[in-house]
């Protein structure tokens, strides 16, 4: 797939304020300081489109961008260290909730994993509590110009050979660097394949039971 337009839509609080969900969505979330911004600006080619900070926890809000005026590419608040106080951490909990929980044209989520890390609770917890609640994700290993190429395969091991003590099926995954733009073929190849499989929704289901509390916090 080829960007020819990447364009800011919107930023809100409220799922039900997204844009109409007849198109197909993909949302990106992970720690703060992941790096999503510049793995979001690498794969759409605008080093502008999503502000990158190095100060944790800057994505506040749901962001909406159009691609290829095709389907839609949302930013989600980072889970784990925010430089703020609990209320507003509360409300990101609950809109991020509601959006995975209700959003009816999302067709699957980008978790981004900083590859440098040996395995997070914290991000294993959150996939465990994505998959249980039957939202669909895949992963995306960030920062993988910053060690060798024999650390990131060790951690990628690390990872699931943990999440196969619980697991019985693990998920897919891309390994990514916004330095090196590698990555960015590979996701947008996966996001063609899987906007074949759209179908504009008329009655969602939405899993009341998804609850990620004390994960965005």
């Amino acid at each position: 797939m080829k960007i020819n337009s990447a364009e800011f839509v919107m930023s809100n609080t409220d799922f039900k304020k997204c844009p109409a969900p007849d198109m197909p969505e993909y949302a990106f979330v992970g720690r703060s300081n992941v790096g999503k911004s510049s793995l979001i600006n690498m794969i759409c080619g605008n080093r502008s489109l999503a502000k990158t900070s190095a100060t944790p926890g800057k994505t506040q809000l749901i962001n909406h961008f159009l691609i290829n005026k095709e389907w839609y590419l949302v930013d989600l608040p980072g889970y784990g260290y925010a430089k703020t106080g609990n209320k507003l951490i509360s409300q990101w909990n609950k809109f991020t909730t509601n959006y995975l929980l209700h959003r009816e044209n999302l067709m699957c989520t980008f978790i981004l994993i900083d590859i440098r890390h040996d395995p997070q609770r914290i991000d294993v917890e959150f996939m465990e509590r994505m998959a249980t609640n039957g939202v669909p994700f895949v992963i995306a290993f960030t920062k993988a110009d910053k060690i060798g190429k024999t650390i990131v395969q060790r951690n990628i091991s690390n990872y699931f050979k943990q999440m196969r003590e619980t697991w019985e099926e693990l998920p897919q995954y891309f390994v990514t660097s916004a330095t090196e733009k590698r990555g960015a073929e590979e996701i947008l190849t996966f996001v063609e394949d899987t906007n074949k499989l759209f179908v504009p929704p008329s009655n969602p289901q939405p899993n009341k039971k998804f609850n990620i509390k004390n994960i965005i916090e």
